[in-house]
Formats: C-alpha cells, structure tokens, sequence
C-alpha cells in the first residue's frame, strides 16, 4: 500500500459521508481450507466495508472455543503466514478498495521478523495490522515499522481498561480503536448496550478515530444496537461458527455467513434511516 492511499481512513470518510456505520467481518484465513478468498468476496458482496483476517496461531489464549477451533483446523492444515499474505495478494486481484486488517498473535510475526512481517503485509496489500498480546509500551519497533509503511496499527480497549491507559493507547492509534464489548474471550454471550454505549462515549473524550465494537453481535438487532453508538460493528464468532460447519456442509455453510452479513448491513442501514 502507498503511504499516500489509506483505504482504511477513506473507507470511515466515506461512510461518514453517508451517515452510515462500518460493518466489519472477522474470518481466520485458512478455514475452511482453500475458500478464504472466496469467503472475502462474498462478505464485501453483501456488506462488508472491511475484513478482520485472523492468522492462525496453535495457542490463541484470547480467544473463545469457536474461533480457537478454527485456529487449530487452520493450523494442521499447515496455513502459514505467507498463505495468508497470498490470500491477501489474490484478493487485492480484485478488490484494491476494501481495508483489510490482519489479526492475531505476536508469536508468528516475531519469528518472520517485524520488519519481514510488515514489508511482506504492505506489498500483499495489507492496511493495518492488530495484535492481540502486543501491549502499546512494547510496540515501538512494530509501530514505527507498520508507520514507514503507511500502515495502521489497530489498538484494543476493554470494559475494564483504565483512564491512563485509554490515554496512552490513543496517543499512538491509528486507523481505528476496537473495543471489546464484554469481559472475557471472543464469543461471550451477554451483550449490554446502554453499558457499551457509555463505555463508547467515554473512550471517545480520548480518541481521535473511529471506535468500533465488537464481541456479542450475532445479529441483524444486535449490529444495529451496537450501530447506533459506534463507529463501526465487529461480527466473528457468529461467522466463523457457520464456516466451521463447512466441512460437512459445503457452499451452504458459506452462504448463510453471507446472509448473516447481509442481515446485518440491512438492520443498520434501516435503523439510521429510521432515525
């Protein structure tokens, strides 16, 4: 990505633009075997205005069993890093619009090497990257590495992060922050909205981008809840159960993911226009 194309801010000016909110997919590259790049099509065909790619990592400690299944599926399947930086490259084939964050873990990136990490993500077309245990004190060389390549670092916020930290975390985010709208691992259950709503609000006395919401959207009434506070709307777990059933279920499985996001993008584009 050139420094000076940021698909990222574009994507939230142009919704912005719109009086509309970012709906954002999280899949795990890699499962179901061979259809990630299908699945991404799929998504921005019926809604997506950005994709959330996990990279598979064997001990994915933040996440929920559904998603940690799909971690070690995709993981004795062998994907590695550079088949997610292709999955990459052969989407940018045919979509050079939407933003694509990488996520994951720091494990398999320290490996490859930050600067191996980020120079292979730029040229596949990669616009930010968030990771999940790299805490903000700790990532000078990654941020100025993901900087020189005009990409964004995508930061975590959670119920329980305090004043000081919000602060410290928004005085290096870029792109967008993700707030984590319950306590515990991707995939939780309960989702209280006038809780996240005040939590959103709060956050943005010290943020200056977007701040979206994920963990608890399954859909169509939750995404348009969530919706109507933040910038954009996280959906994973719900999409990555329905891809798990894949294997016994084929296309079917892969068409009702495609149908949840279309449900969604419609419950929020029909509750702002019922503003």
């Amino acid at each position: 990505m050139s420094l000076e194309t940021n698909r990222i801010k574009t994507c939230f000016e142009r919704l912005r633009g719109q009086q509309r909110k970012a709906l954002i997919p999280y899949i795990l590259a890699g499962d179901p075997p061979g259809k990630t790049v299908d699945v991404m099509h799929q998504l921005v065909g019926n809604g997506a205005d950005m994709i959330e790619l996990g990279f598979p990592f064997s001990d994915p400690v933040a996440d929920g069993p559904v998603i940690a299944q799909a971690h070690e599926r995709a993981v004795s399947h062998g994907v590695t890093l550079y088949d997610v930086f292709a999955m990459v490259s052969e989407f940018r084939a045919r979509d050079n619009v939407t933003p694509v964050v990488l996520m994951g873990y720091l494990n398999p990136v320290e490996i490859m090497g930050y600067d191996r990490f980020v120079e292979l993500a730029s040229q596949a077309g990669v616009d930010g990257v968030l990771m999940v245990d790299l805490p903000p004190e700790a990532a000078g060389d990654f941020l100025v590495s993901l900087n020189d390549h005009g990409m964004d670092m995508i930061n975590l916020i959670t119920p329980t992060t305090s004043d000081e930290r919000i602060a410290k975390i928004c005085s290096i985010a870029s792109g967008y922050l993700y707030y984590v709208s319950l306590k515990g691992v991707t995939g939780a259950a309960i989702l209280n909205t006038a809780e996240v709503e005040e939590r959103v609000n709060h956050i943005r006395r010290f943020a200056s981008v977007p701040v979206c919401v994920g963990f608890g959207i399954r859909d169509g009434e939750s995404a348009a809840a969530i919706g109507r506070t933040a910038d954009g709307v996280i959906a994973g777990s719900v999409l990555v159960s329905e891809l798990a059933k894949y294997g016994s279920e084929g296309q079917a499985a892969i068409d009702r993911v495609a149908s949840k996001i279309a449900e969604m993008r419609s419950a929020m584009d029909d509750d702002r226009m019922n503003e």
